[in-house]
């Protein structure tokens, strides 16, 4: 499994978290029970199934060896992809970073093109 996966979230809740020390989750993950993430490879489909439109959103990067293994499942969503779902609260000692995720100019977000390989589609 990937060292990084990662969490869309809009800007303020992502504030929320930083002051509380934990991310408890957005109200979908509440609703469900469990923060949904997603691998570098899943991400972009992601935004584009779940947030299209939505500005003023961070991407956060957590080291996943960082949590704890028994709350980190993954599970099989999309297609049957494996998703990595964490069953607690995100602890902000997990986070390797956190980054602003605009909207582009086509309406698609965009990713940081360092760590995400440019979108062919």
């Amino acid at each position: 499994m990937p060292d990084l996966i990662y969490k869309i979230a809009p800007s303020s809740l992502w504030e929320r978290a930083k002051n509380a020390g934990f991310f408890e989750g957005a109200p979908v993950d509440l609703a469900d029970g469990y923060i949904h993430f997603s691998t570098a490879a899943q991400a972009r489909e992601t935004a584009a199934r779940h947030f299209k439109g939505h500005g003023d959103l961070v991407l956060v990067a957590v080291d996943a060896g960082k949590l704890d293994a028994v709350l980190l499942k993954w599970e099989p969503s999309r297609g049957g992809a494996l998703f990595p779902h964490l069953y607690g609260p995100l602890p902000l000692a997990a986070v390797a970073w956190v980054r602003p995720l605009p909207l582009a100019p086509d309406g698609r977000h965009a990713f940081p093109a360092d760590i995400f390989p440019a979108d062919n589609g």
